[in-house]
Parts: structure tokens; C-alpha cells; sequence
């Protein structure tokens, strides 16, 4: 069976999408720095995929490695080879993703997102690995007065992180050969199969509870900042402008179940394993929009938790609506979103609590 390099595996996204890759029978190969991560996630991946301890040793290999040195990376294609376990493709994760942190640190941001991405295509290539699905933002589009929003439509970051994201793909269409940029799906004259993955805001968490959102230190992401207020360790939430042009002054997005997007990761690299070579450019959304609000108050009422918050400046590089036109991945994937904001509250609060229960 294949051999998949995770990059970032022990991320949010990345973690979640282990399981399926594992429970579709595939190998993996974890590969992180652990900068926002955490070992102990692996050993959830493996809880959740229920495997045994031969299988863990035979399906699961660990890199603790940084994407911005390159001898690193070439030392890790280089010893699986030698032990007979050639990588087929490369799903890849490992980024630094937030919007606020981007604006005070631009360097870093362009630094591992932009150069570590390139030493990675650059190793694949030496090891004539060409298959690869790229992790990318809804934040390379930037503001925008149409929604939904479609991949057509015009590139314009508003923040160094969705600079360094919008870059990047362009990167993959140069060496893919691609000019083209207004359609989805793009032959490929350089044998590339490519995919590049828009999506919006992840939210929710594994439904056993024992897989979730793991990050070290502040979170930067709404949700698990809403569980915190909730458990205690946050006194307050803080919401960042109540004056957008949206139905009740706070942002609206488009919110997706971790889960929904780790099986969108998962039938993309069935689709170019299958596929000619290829660069495919993909929104994974809902479709539907939800304001800060409602999403707390949804979370209230799945929880039976108040969520004390306050109002606060807009920050920069924050958009008012952000909601994805996701038609295109019902075309060329069959998928669409299965879970709603409920399923996505209950799933992330029940991670939340497992975490306190077994001291995570």
C-alpha cells in the first residue's frame, strides 16, 4: 500500500486526516517540527484509528523535522527508501497560519511557509515524488462584494499569511507548467498532480472526543478560544468589531467540520492518484455563512454553557463575510460537507471536556 508524507501531521487538520488516510489503508509518514503541536497527538491518532502495536510499527513512521531545512527533508526521503518504503505523495500541512502573528512577524510567515514549502517540492522532485495536496486559505482571496466566492475570482491577500499562501500557489503552477488560471482543473506538462485546497474555517473535532484542536500556547482560532471561556480558563471572549456590514455587525464565515475537510483531503488524493497529471484548485466550504454570534449561540444551546464575551477593535487583515461557492468539489471530488454548526459545537465541546477529564 502507498506510503503518505503528512507534513504537519500532528496539527489540527493534519491529525484528523491520519485517521482516514490510516482507516483507507494507507501507510503514513508523520512529519513535524512540533512548534504548535504536540507529540501526545500521535498517540490519539493511534487511539483513534485503533490499531494494534504490529500495525504501528509497520504503517506509521515519525520525522521530527523542520521544512525549512532541506537536509533534513532529504535525509527523511532517503531513509525510507533505503528501508524499502518508497513516499507516493505528499499531503502537506506544515505552515504557520495566523493572521494576527503574520502582520507582527511577515519574515518568519515567508520564511516557512513560502521557502520551507519550496525545499519540500524540491526534495519530492530529486525523489521523483510528484504527487502533492497543498493545505491553502480562503485568505488568499481577500475582500470581496461577491459570495459566495468562487475560485475564479480575483487573488488579493490582506494579510502576510494569506500573501504567503497565495505565493505559494503560485509557486505550484509554475512548476506544474500551468498558466492558465481561471479554471479549476489544469493539465499538468511536467508530470506534476497537484491540488490546491482553499478552505475556510475548520471548527468541530473527531466524535469520539479523543482527537481535537491541540494548539501550544493562545489559540488563534474562535472556537477553541469559545471552549476556553467555557471551561473556566478564559474570563472573557473577545469579539473584533460589532460594525461589519454583516447582519449583526460581527464577522460572518464559512464554518467546516474538521472531519468533513480531512475526508475533501482524502478523496483529492484518490483523485490524482487516478487522474492524468493535473493542478486542481478547490473551495471547501458549506456554502452557508455563520455570524460570531450565532455561532455562540448555537454553541450555547448544544452545551447549555454561557459564552461571556466583549466587543473589541476590528484587527487587521480581518474581513467582514468570508463564504465559499464549494460547487466545485461536488464536481470533481463528489463531496460536500456533511455536518452542520450543531454537529460541529458538540464535536468540539466533547474534545473540550476530554481534555479535562484526562488532563490532555
Amino acid at each position: 500500500m502507498y506510503w503518505i508524507l503528512v507534513t504537519g501531521a500532528t496539527g489540527y487538520i493534519g491529525s484528523h486526516t491520519c485517521i482516514l488516510l490510516l482507516k483507507s489503508g494507507y501507510n503514513i509518514v508523520i512529519l513535524d517540527n512540533f512548534s504548535n503541536s504536540s507529540p501526545k497527538v500521535i498517540d490519539n491518532i493511534i487511539k483513534v484509528s485503533n490499531l494494534n502495536s504490529k500495525e504501528i510499527s509497520r504503517r506509521i513512521k515519525v520525522f521530527e523535522i523542520d521544512i525549512c531545512n532541506h537536509n533534513s527533508l532529504d535525509n527523511m526521503f532517503s531513509s525510507m527508501i533505503k528501508s524499502r518504503k518508497k513516499i507516493n505523495a505528499v499531503i502537506h500541512f506544515a505552515g504557520l497560519k495566523s493572521v494576527a502573528d503574520s502582520v507582527e512577524q511577515p519574515y518568519k510567515y515567508w520564511e516557512t511557509n513560502v521557502l520551507g514549502g519550496i525545499n519540500l517540492i524540491q526534495t519530492m522532485e530529486s525523489y521523483n515524488c510528484k504527487t502533492f495536496v497543498f493545505s491553502s486559505s480562503a485568505t488568499v482571496y481577500g475582500p470581496t462584494s461577491k459570495i459566495p466566492i468562487k475560485e475564479s475570482d480575483l487573488i488579493k491577500p490582506c494579510s502576510p499569511y494569506g500573501s504567503t499562501k497565495a505565493s505559494f500557489e503560485n509557486f505550484l503552477a509554475d512548476i506544474s507548467g500551468c498558466t492558465e488560471t481561471l479554471k479549476c482543473s489544469i493539465p499538468s506538462n511536467k508530470e506534476w498532480r497537484i491540488a490546491r485546497l482553499r478552505y475556510f474555517n475548520p471548527v468541530g473535532a473527531h466524535s469520539s472526543g479523543n482527537l481535537g484542536e491541540l494548539p501550544k500556547g493562545k489559540p488563534n482560532n474562535l472556537f477553541p478560544l469559545i471552549a476556553e471561556v467555557c471551561s473556566g480558563e478564559r474570563e472573557i471572549l473577545e469579539i473584533f468589531g460589532n460594525d461589519w456590514p454583516t447582519k449583526d455587525g460581527t464577522g460572518v464565515r464559512d464554518y467546516i467540520h474538521v472531519m468533513d475537510l480531512a475526508e475533501a483531503h482524502l478523496l483529492t488524493l484518490s483523485k490524482l492518484f487516478i487522474s492524468d497529471p493535473q493542478i486542481l484548485t478547490l473551495n471547501l466550504g458549506t456554502g452557508i455563512g455563520t455570524s460570531v454570534l450565532e455561532l455562540i449561540k448555537t454553541f450555547e444551546l448544544e452545551t447549555g454553557r454561557k459564552v461571556p464575551y466583549k466587543i473589541s477593535e476590528r484587527r487587521r487583515g480581518d474581513l467582514s463575510i468570508s463564504i465559499a461557492d464549494p460547487i466545485n468539489a461536488l464536481k470533481y471530488l463528489n463531496w460536500k460537507a456533511k455536518f452542520g454548526i450543531k454537529e460541529m459545537c458538540r464535536d468540539g465541546w466533547r474534545w473540550k471536556q476530554s481534555q479535562a477529564q484526562n488532563n490532555i
